[in-house]
């Protein structure tokens, strides 16, 4: 078994595929870090202003999962998604779109 094979077995860890992506990203920060490399590589510290209040060690923990579920890469000068982080970031983009529609609709109903 080559190290790749390792790691995803330890982050599927017997569930379903879905289900562990989803765990991965529903992790704290997770999907900001996904966010903020959608358009292109970032150095820790940037990676970090861009982020907002995400502390260094939290930062490193989540870049350390996602780099070992395949979807973040070390790259000279920071961190960039991978060719599969790229495919997750354009995934998300009709929940992006959504989520917009979304807020203005709960802006426009009276409560």
């Amino acid at each position: 078994m080559n190290d790749n094979q390792g790691c995803a077995s330890s982050i599927l860890r017997g569930r379903r595929p879905i289900m562990a992506l989803l765990d991965l990203l529903g992790q704290k920060w997770a999907l900001r870090v996904l966010w903020e490399l959608r358009d292109g590589a970032m150095s820790s510290r940037a990676l970090r202003s861009a982020a907002g209040d995400i502390s260094p060690t939290v930062l490193q923990s989540r870049i350390h999962e996602l780099r070992d579920a395949g979807i973040v890469e070390r790259v000279d000068g920071g961190y960039s998604l991978t060719p599969l982080g790229l495919e997750l970031s354009e995934a998300f983009m009709p929940l992006y779109r959504f989520a917009g529609k979304w807020a203005d609709s709960l802006e426009r109903e009276p409560r």
